[in-house]
């Protein structure tokens, strides 16, 4: 086998790792109350997990798949934040309906064997969100 083709295979597993883990932190949301508004929202500012709505709170939420909970704590980069924030402005200027909602970040983690861990407002945006 060859290394590309190596590469490609670890390439859909991990796709397929996280197309699952976001299956089922959507499913761990709903059943504490969220209604899912988006899955994988993309702009050309970069993509947003999930955005999700529970009372006047509109979630952004990055989800991350490790081995470990501390190996995920530690992978949302200061750059992935400031391109989550980007793309979450621009969600906000294309729903205005949503203008009065508390706008916040949070990061799902993701580890083998156990529910997913939600860190609510886990940064801050430094983009003016209106």
């Amino acid at each position: 086998m060859s290394a590309s083709s190596k590469k490609a295979r670890r390439g859909h597993a991990a796709y397929q790792r996280g197309k699952r883990s976001e299956f089922l932190c959507r499913l761990f949301l709903r059943l504490k109350g969220y209604r899912i508004l988006a899955s994988r929202y993309k702009t050309h500012q970069g993509e947003i997990d999930i955005i999700a709505l529970r009372g006047k709170t509109v979630a952004f939420i990055e989800v991350k798949a490790r081995a470990n909970v501390h190996q995920a704590a530690g992978a949302v980069s200061p750059q992935q934040q400031a391109r989550l924030a980007r793309t979450a402005a621009l969600f906000h200027a294309h729903h205005r309906g949503y203008s009065k909602y508390t706008m916040r970040f949070d990061v799902m983690l993701v580890a083998p064997l156990r529910w997913p861990r939600h860190i609510e407002n886990a940064f801050q945006a430094h983009v003016r969100l209106g």
